[in-house]
């Protein structure tokens, strides 16, 4: 008979752990979450797997998370990779997109399944999704571990790829949406999980690497109607290597504005990268399409296609990090590492038509 599986939890801190101060705010708490879960039979159910939870110091409420704190849970998943079959990474809602996509990049290569999970209220309350996210993690790595392999975030039904993943809403239990790519599991009376979308493990059962982001200088910039060109060349001063610039539609932006432009191919002869993203939650950007993609394009921005700007500001951390100089760079944002992005020729048909035809538009 095998061996019954064992999940390691790494509580980073969050909301699904806080307790209520006097003052009636929440914050995080040691020991909290721990004491909460064995006050409550259903984590205690045959069905669940056996695991063991490791409560970091400091908790964090996440809008505190830094990339120091994204090398720390990294370096916690290697140091115990030989010891478990999966890992749950117990996270604040606010950036836990942000870490989703810096894990993916960070540790490689995985053949072990590593989920975030959190909540948008406390375990301890009476009405609250924590203990389904929390609970449905732990049975999808038990039953799933040997086939699940990579990042992912599971929030409130929905198994999503860690670099696809962004936070939609904060008020509402579906606080996470993939609106580029389609859910990898849904969760009611069973588990449905789309094979086709997971991906393939690493060949060697071996301890991942750890890459450590930060060290770069990148950052994001929203395009907005009346902006000053000297709030983006503020941006893209030095130290700055790379840049993701949140655009218009698809993937647009004030070409007419001639010291925009102007500020652009400068920073780009410099060597900064800029990464073009849409604004938009559903869509890509295709700087091919109209010809303000085509001056931006001119200027030297790279398009991002259908990346979120957390996979977007990950992979550039990274990229900088293998020492790549900035042509190269400019290469590998357009190609699919972690299943960041989607390039035009590779849109899959649970993309539908309108991508697909968008995607072949030239």
């Amino acid at each position: 008979m095998a061996e019954s599986p064992r999940i390691f939890v790494a509580h980073t801190g969050g909301t699904i752990g806080m307790a209520r101060r006097e003052s009636g705010a929440y914050d995080t708490r040691r020991g909290h979450l721990q004491a909460q879960i064995e006050a409550r039979g259903a984590f205690e159910g045959d069905d669940v797997p056996a695991y063991d939870i490791y409560e970091f110091d400091p908790l964090l409420d996440s809008a505190n998370m830094t990339p120091a704190h994204w090398l720390k849970i990294a370096t916690t998943i290697r140091d115990h990779y030989t010891d478990y079959d999966g890992f749950l990474v117990v996270h604040g809602t606010d950036t836990m997109a942000f870490s989703a996509a810096a894990l993916s990049f960070m540790l490689a290569p995985l053949d072990k399944p590593v989920l975030f999970t959190g909540s948008q209220i406390p375990l301890a309350e009476t009405r609250t999704d924590a203990q389904s996210n929390l609970l449905t993690s732990l049975l999808i790595l038990g039953k799933h571990h040997a086939r699940l392999s990579g990042v992912f975030v599971f929030f409130n039904d929905r198994l999503l790829r860690g670099t696809r993943a962004t936070k939609v809403n904060a008020d509402s239990f579906a606080a996470f949406a993939s609106p580029n790519f389609p859910p990898v599991g849904t969760v009611g009376i069973n588990v449905e999980i789309d094979w086709t979308l997971v991906p393939e493990p690493a060949p060697e059962r071996r301890v991942p690497s750890v890459t450590a982001l930060g060290d770069a200088t990148v950052a994001a910039f929203r395009v907005f109607p009346g902006l000053e060109a000297t709030y983006l060349s503020n941006v893209l001063a030095p130290p700055v290597q790379g840049v993701v610039l949140e655009c218009y539609g698809s993937g647009n932006a004030p070409h007419a504005n001639t010291a925009f432009m102007d500020a652009l191919q400068e920073a780009s002869e410099r060597g900064v990268v800029v990464v073009d993203v849409t604004q938009p939650l559903h869509g890509t950007a295709d700087l091919g399409l109209y010809a303000t993609g085509h001056a931006l394009a001119n200027a030297g921005v790279v398009s991002g296609y259908d990346m979120t700007t957390e996979a977007a500001l990950a992979k550039l951390y990274y990229l900088f990090e293998q020492g790549h100089p900035p042509e190269r760079v400019r290469t590998l944002m357009q190609r699919n590492l972690r299943g960041e992005l989607t390039p035009p020729d590779e849109v899959p048909p649970q993309l539908g038509r309108t991508r697909r035809r968008l995607a072949g538009y030239r």
